[in-house]
């Protein structure tokens, strides 16, 4: 196995939002007044969309626009799972789950008996939060309720323009890869699961060369077959290209699928793309792109990027200086760094990750 993970950092830019609800303001008398989530930094308050909801908006976009029949959510009591099947469902493949249970099954004397069935599976696709690249000053703004007879029903809203940045990494690797043997944390399927993967055409076992047996063996990983794998994978990225959602969408709409995306896959797990968008300013309210940043990651990763480096940013957004220092960049380093639009950066960046899966 080469770790291979693809590495991906976007922007979006966003006005009059309010993405991500904290529940109720503390900061105005109205009775019916809502906050929205906030961090602070070196004193500084930043806005941010927490990463549950960034996964939310990604799952609904595969759901909506490629078709992903997504696992069904069974809640009992205070806990709730999905179906743990990521043979079927490729959300449970891609996303990840845990479902503590027991199931009934017939023993070698044929007598029911109660089997621990308990999997787990940490989710190959990991994201950050989405946060404000610079400090933001929220505003609170009245509303009213007023179409019907009688007193309006006043309430706030915390309201606020900004340009704001995640990143997350896909495992290449463990996408439609399964491990089955007992260790807690790493058993992502039953035994009848197993048994299900493997029947299917294409399916495989292969050795994980991670953790060897207490004999010293390799054990064995369950793997589907390429083009399903290749399938998921390719639909995931694409999936940026229509990213949608946000609290409070009937009166404060605004795009949220990416203004600027970088794309590249590398074989270590840490993310470098995290500080390639900075900000200045004496209290940190100008948006900068560092692209000294992007060239001095080019050159520090250089053994570990795979392929070529792909830049997209959406025009109208980046200043005519940053998207003159981008193209020095690209005739820098010709053959490595490929820059144009936002879509067509994501379908070349998975033209090359299709031919790098395992």
């Amino acid at each position: 196995m080469k770790n291979l993970k693809t590495q991906g950092f976007i922007l979006i830019d966003v006005d009059v939002v309010a993405l991500n609800n904290a529940g109720k303001s503390t900061s105005t008398e109205a009775e019916n007044g809502v906050a929205t989530k906030r961090i602070q930094k070196n004193g500084r308050s930043y806005t941010y969309v927490s990463g549950q909801a960034w996964r939310y908006w990604w799952r609904n976009a595969l759901q909506k626009d490629f078709n992903w029949g997504l696992s069904p959510i069974i809640r009992e009591a205070k806990v709730a799972f999905t179906a743990a099947n990521p043979i079927q469902f490729a959300d449970d493949d891609v996303f990840g789950y845990m479902k503590a249970a027991t199931e009934v099954v017939t023993d070698e004397k044929g007598k029911d008996k109660k089997e621990n069935i308990t999997v787990t599976r940490v989710s190959p696709l990991k994201n950050s939060a989405i946060v404000s690249v610079t400090s933001v000053q929220v505003v609170e703004n009245w509303s009213s309720m007023s179409r019907h007879e009688g007193d309006a029903v006043p309430y706030t809203k915390q309201e606020y323009s900004a340009i704001m940045k995640g990143m997350f990494s896909l495992d290449l690797e463990a996408v439609g890869t399964f491990a089955a043997y007992n260790k807690t944390g790493f058993k992502n399927l039953s035994a009848k699961l197993r048994e299900e993967a493997l029947a299917q055409t294409g399916s495989s076992e292969i050795s994980d060369p991670h953790l060897p047996s207490a004999k010293g063996e390799a054990h064995q990983l369950v793997r589907l077959d390429k083009s399903i794998r290749t399938q998921r994978i390719s639909e995931t990225l694409s999936a940026l290209k229509f990213l949608s959602g946000g609290a409070m969408q009937t009166n404060n709409m605004a795009d949220v699928a990416p203004t600027f995306v970088i794309l590249a896959t590398t074989t270590s797990g840490n993310h470098p793309f995290s500080h390639v968008a900075t900000s200045k300013g004496s209290i940190d309210q100008t948006f900068e792109l560092n692209v000294d940043g992007i060239e001095e990651i080019l050159r520090d990763f250089k053994a570990q990027i795979q392929g070529k480096v792909f830049i997209g940013h959406r025009s109208g957004f980046l200043s005519s200086a940053d998207v003159q220092k981008l193209e020095v960049l690209k005739s820098q380093y010709p053959g490595v760094v490929e820059l144009g639009s936002i879509n067509d950066m994501i379908d070349k960046y998975v033209a090359q990750v299709e031919k790098q899966i395992p």
